[in-house]
């Protein structure tokens, strides 16, 4: 005879555990939030991860964790993220050439576009042709002429196959009809020690990387490659000022989710990385490392890496661009 009353107190208590899970569920977020870099620490996307993270804790109210997981060209990075629960905790911190050079680059990739949900930009970079002082030019258009009467004799430094660095360097090449070798590394960071030292002459890349280097004379940079001068280089002269007219290519960040990662948790995630990157600190700390703050909203970043997908794809193709 207690068995009614008894099943409608099981049933309301799971009732009430059912609400009490969704609601946690639908709190977001509830715990830490992690970045993923798919480069080692130092440079245009590490920085700006960092850049961000300060802040974003403060807009999310949660820790925000910066994960640097490095290797196979950001394959490594990107594979984690596209398996990861999609529940807005685990955030890819994606690199411009990986997201839209690599389809073309390496068809057999362990992720595809179609893992990622577009969250935000986040910043851009211009790129900075810098060399080691050993380099006999004072200008562009002498390191240009250097390289023609000296085939091969120069190597050129990259952030691995398929970075913006790599691709930048050789429609360098390809446009200026010159010749250098490629040395791949895994990263700014051991790229920027080996061009200082001499043992690689020249480096395509963000100011982050090279900026202070230049400022002090370890390097020199004969041009940056957007349409304007970098403030953190006044003196040096962009590539169309340098003689090098319609030759640019700029370099961006931004966060992407997991493909099934819920609207709501997306929106608020975007909402938080605006607020975020809005900050004063953000902005002072994004202008001493070179770099411009550039927010976009997911439907905009979405189709911006539709249209640079299909650049990148005719550039890597007409300039005979290989991952190896």
């Amino acid at each position: 005879m207690h068995r009614r009353p008894f099943l409608r107190a099981a049933a309301f208590a799971a009732a009430a555990l059912w609400a009490g899970c969704a609601a946690a569920q639908g709190a977001f977020p509830a715990k830490p939030v992690t970045l993923v870099v798919p480069n080692p620490p130092g440079g245009l996307v590490d920085t700006s991860a960092r850049i961000l993270g300060d802040t974003l804790a403060k807009a999310l109210g949660q820790p925000v964790v910066i994960d640097n997981r490095p290797g196979g060209s950001g394959n490594v990075a990107y594979g984690f993220v596209a398996r990861a629960p999609a529940d807005g905790y685990t955030l890819l911190t994606s690199y411009s050439a990986y997201h839209v050079g690599n389809p073309s680059l390496s068809p057999k990739l362990p992720w595809t576009q179609k893992d990622f949900a577009p969250v935000a930009l986040i910043t851009v970079a211009t790129n900075v042709i810098a060399a080691h002082p050993s380099v006999p030019a004072s200008t562009l258009q002498e390191f240009i002429a250097y390289l023609k009467k000296n085939p091969g004799k120069l190597s050129y430094a990259s952030q691995g196959n398929g970075s913006v660095s790599h691709i930048g360097t050789e429609m360098f090449k390809s446009r200026t009809g010159t010749s250098m070798v490629h040395i791949p590394y895994r990263g700014s960071g051991a790229a920027i020690a080996d061009v200082l030292s001499g043992q690689v002459q020249v480096f395509m890349t963000t100011p982050p990387s090279v900026m202070q280097h230049v400022q002090s004379g370890k390097l020199k940079a004969f041009a940056v490659t957007g349409k304007t001068r970098h403030p953190g280089l006044p003196n040096v002269p962009t590539t169309a000022e340098a003689g090098l007219k319609g030759f640019e290519l700029e370099s961006w960040v931004a966060i992407f989710a997991p493909a099934a990662t819920p609207a709501d948790v997306v929106q608020k995630l975007t909402a938080g990385i605006k607020q975020a990157l809005d900050a004063p600190e953000a902005k002072s700390r994004a202008d001493a490392a070179g770099i411009e703050i550039r927010y976009q909203a997911p439907a905009q970043l979405a189709a911006m890496v539709t249209g640079e997908t299909d650049f990148w794809a005719k550039t890597i193709k007409a300039a005979g661009i290989t991952a190896d």
